[in-house]
């Protein structure tokens, strides 16, 4: 009998009792609940569009300056003030100039430096060559006017004297300049491609923010305006300016919108007192009647414009003290520091095996293998200075900067900066081992030109990305913390004080 009872019981079940009853108040309070919390989803659903797929945009820039003007006793026209591309997506324009006209090879007095003022043949090196020179010396001290003497050189003669840019700038009248910029984008994942300019563009129209603010056509003096910055002052010296392009996409059906947004920056530190500006120098080649080669040097200041093109961008974050990758994939309002995103697992590939291949001696590959990350090194000095640290910077090692996608440091947390540890020093900074992986992908690459420093200094860039990331693949979208880029940079300086960034390698 007891056993029929339990079998019993298993066919058996049960349910909740439910007792309704009539109430205003508490029937409104559910109903209340209910929709804040729908309205709330919708919300946050619309506003950050987490309905919507994201992708990175492909961009292509062409760019057109004109404008005439007469200066310095000749025409300008864009073919003069206007030099080949020198950076990507950038176009620089001439502001200043310094010529040394007929010079020609042979020997002569070297312009007076301090390596090279003399008193006799003693102090002159034949063959001696130094990075301030004109030339190589032949041994002699000769005379290089009335009061000095300097050490012989053979070079292109005369050498180019070491004075200042001309004040005002010769062309200071290139602020009513225009540049046309068609800006065409792709975004792969949707097969969707959107270009800032139409056939009916209207080719009088100028950029204003609020009158004309989707013209492709801008005045430079207008760019430099909106920045706050001067355009007869910054053209003695030179810079770099940042014309900033943002599409603004949203590709549903319903509510169709893919448009770009202009805005400008400086990109160049003016407050700097070693190498101001921007210039570099350049010559035009004649050929005489008797056969020998003649030129014109020509040291060209000024401003360079490198535009800036961002769309839905993903970007990839690590932080030192998380064992994972963020990915971010929203417009930036704020820091990157602070900014929440999706956690992605970090790429398991072994770099141990660029470990094996440019570690010096085999013996010392284990140890720094297992090295751990922050352990503390013999510190070359502060990268930046306690009153200057930045709200966001958790290391005490970050740069201020206005741009949120550059307001990053290698912490989450307070604690040791990454560039203070082992690792970092052997893996990203160590010259060894960066002119090794040069060799390795151009074995007749010559190490000791004047440039050197730029190719070490991206290669180092790219170590950072491999170690940190997993991937070489993620150059292009992973973000390198403000601590560590200029601590590559205080490394291997540029020799202008200009610096790029990280060059993608198509």
């Amino acid at each position: 009998m007891a056993a029929f009872c339990s079998l019993k019981n298993l066919c058996e079940y049960e349910t909740s009792k439910v007792v309704r009853f009539q109430s205003v108040s508490y029937g409104s309070l559910k109903w209340t609940f209910h929709m804040a919390v729908f309205l709330y989803v919708c919300y946050v659903l619309v506003t950050d569009k987490r309905y919507q797929k994201k992708d990175s945009v492909i961009s292509s820039v062409h760019t057109k300056v004109k404008g005439v003007v007469q200066a310095d006793s000749r025409i300008w026209d864009t073919a003069e003030y206007t030099i080949p591309v020198q950076g990507i997506d950038s176009f620089f324009v001439i502001t200043n100039i310094i010529t040394t006209e007929n010079q020609v090879q042979n020997i002569c007095p070297e312009y007076p430096i301090a390596k090279a003022i003399c008193s006799s043949d003693v102090s002159c090196i034949k063959g001696h060559t130094d990075s301030q020179s004109n030339g190589i010396q032949t041994g002699k001290c000769v005379k290089y006017n009335a009061t000095i003497k300097t050490c012989e050189v053979a070079a292109w003669c005369p050498v180019e004297s070491m004075k200042g840019a001309p004040v005002p700038a010769i062309l200071k009248s290139a602020e009513n300049f225009t540049v046309l910029i068609k800006n065409n984008i792709h975004f792969p994942k949707f097969n969707h491609t959107a270009r800032n300019f139409s056939p009916k563009l209207n080719i009088s129209c100028t950029f204003n923010k609020i009158t004309a603010p989707d013209c492709p056509i801008f005045q430079l003096g207008d760019i430099l305006q909106a920045t706050g910055e001067n355009f007869s002052e910054m053209a003695i010296q030179g810079g770099i300016m940042g014309i900033e392009i943002n599409w603004d996409c949203n590709l549903d059906k319903w509510f169709h919108r893919c448009s770009p947004k202009y805005s400008f920056r400086r990109l160049d530190d003016k407050t700097t007192t070693e190498h101001p500006g921007y210039n570099f120098r350049f010559a035009k080649y004649y050929k005489l009647p008797n056969g020998k080669e003649e030129r014109t040097l020509i040291k060209a200041y000024g401003i360079r414009f490198d535009i800036l093109v961002f769309g839905t961008t993903l970007m990839y974050v690590s932080f030192v003290d998380e064992p994972h990758i963020i990915l971010v994939d929203k417009q930036l309002r704020t820091s990157l520091q602070n900014v929440k995103g999706e956690i992605v697992q970090r790429y398991t590939g072994d770099f141990t095996d660029m470990i094996k291949l440019t570690a010096q001696s085999p013996h010392h590959i284990p140890a720094l293998a297992q090295a751990h990350e922050m352990q503390p090194i013999e510190s070359k000095g502060e990268t930046s200075p306690s009153h200057d640290r930045p709200s966001w910077c958790c290391c005490g090692r970050c740069h201020q900067t206005q741009a949120f996608r550059e307001q990053l440091c290698c912490r989450r947390r307070e604690g040791s900066c990454i560039t203070t540890s082992a690792l970092f020093e052997q893996l990203v900074l160590s010259r060894s081992t960066l002119e090794f992986i040069l060799l390795y992908k151009d074995p007749l690459l010559d190490l000791n030109t004047e440039t050197v420093n730029n190719q070490l200094r991206h290669c180092a860039y790219r170590q950072y990305i491999h170690w940190r990331f997993g991937s070489a693949e993620m150059e292009s979208s992973a973000l390198m913390p403000s601590c560590c880029r200029w601590k590559i940079r205080e490394t291997y300086p540029s020799e202008d004080g200009n610096y790029t960034g990280l060059e993608v390698q198509k």
